[in-house]
């Protein structure tokens, strides 16, 4: 379905000034939608991430906040749902901030919007690792109907699968269009490391691991692989990301999962070579021990269903993804290392 649906619509992005959130808006507001408007409390953004545009409004608070969701009212086309407490390691070193800012979010705004019956599609941001098998075996591409687990490695992990959870009962209970996108490894233009407030650990800032490679290899510093490097991802660039956000906005079923992947299983090492190659460094590549926290060790996404489904397939390889990422970075250094500034003392501290 093409994607002129957006066009004169009414968009909300709960999160929006995230990475990819951010880069949603920019999209939508260039698809002409009528009016776009942006919740984000920038716990891990920057409102420098939003573009000017008349057509968008942003507003500063939590999505938990009652009187914040009655400001911004129920009348809304579409909804994304992109808000979350952003990582594994940080949602470790606080579950109580991870269930105010993943699982109570999630509550609020579909007990908020169960009565609106305009809304035509409420996509919900979920994770891939909620389902992936636990192994450091031999990885077998990850289905959407595959079990869920009552056993997870992060209070992150936890509060996506509830998210999940209350999706399927607000569908069923109240009709309410949600569907659900689970994210595999999002990488691309637009992360700064460092964006939004301290959050306990170094996580704060290496967030994520191809920006962290990114940023390393060009400034020359070591770049550290867990589990020999052997770990293995889907990346997905985040243009398509973007893209399979708006085909499952415009396309899927109310009630739907879909996976949000490029079904390709990439090793962390390959993707540290892969960066240090394309950056033109000699910065050193260093063997570490697996994280004691982390059971899933290799996984990579199914793209069957959302092919099926929506039409929908990553068009971006790794190669020309990384390529794009590390021109950015290159341009956008002064305000990467002005984020990572503000956590310096933390990250003294902490270790």
């Amino acid at each position: 379905m093409s994607l002129s649906v957006y066009s004169g619509s009414r968009v909300l992005v709960v999160g929006g000034a995230g990475f990819v959130g951010s880069n949603l808006v920019r999209k939508v507001l260039g698809l002409g939608a009528k009016e776009v408007v942006v919740v984000d409390n920038f716990l891990s953004s920057e409102r420098s991430n939003l573009p000017e545009a008349t057509a968008l409004r942003v507003v500063e608070g939590s999505i938990a906040d009652s009187s914040l969701l009655e400001s911004i009212g129920s009348i809304w086309d579409y909804v994304f749902h992109l808000a979350t407490y952003h990582g594994n390691q940080s949602s470790i070193a606080d579950p109580i901030a991870d269930h105010d800012n993943n699982t109570l979010t999630t509550l609020k705004l579909f007990d908020f919007l169960k009565h609106s019956r305009g809304i035509r599609k409420i996509v919900y941001a979920s994770a891939g690792c909620t389902v992936a098998e636990k192994t450091y075996e031999h990885a077998t591409a990850t289905t959407e109907d595959a079990p869920i687990s009552l056993y997870y490695d992060s209070p992150y992990q936890i509060s996506k699968v509830v998210g999940e959870m209350y999706a399927n009962y607000y569908h069923a209970r109240h009709g309410l269009p949600v569907v659900k996108a689970r994210f595999q490894n999002v990488y691309g233009p637009g992360e700064v490391l460092g964006a939004g407030k301290w959050r306990g650990t170094p996580a704060t800032v290496w967030r994520n691991v191809t920006p962290s490679f990114v940023y390393r290899a060009l400034k020359g510093m070591p770049i550290t692989v867990d589990n020999g490097g052997q770990t293995s991802r889907d990346f997905i660039f985040v243009d398509d990301i973007v893209r399979g956000l708006l085909l499952g906005g415009s396309t899927s079923e109310p009630g739907a999962v879909f996976n949000l992947a490029s079904g390709v299983e990439t090793t962390i090492l390959t993707l540290a070579e892969t960066i240090q190659r394309l950056a033109g460094s000699h910065c050193e590549i260093i063997g570490a021990p697996k994280r004691d926290w982390d059971r899933s060790g290799k996984r990579f996404g199914s793209t069957e269903q959302a092919q099926k489904t929506l039409g929908f397939s990553a068009e971006v390889g790794l190669e020309a993804g990384l390529k794009a990422t590390i021109e950015w970075t290159q341009s956008n250094l002064e305000r990467i290392e002005a984020c990572i500034q503000r956590h310096s003392a933390h990250m003294a501290t902490s270790g």
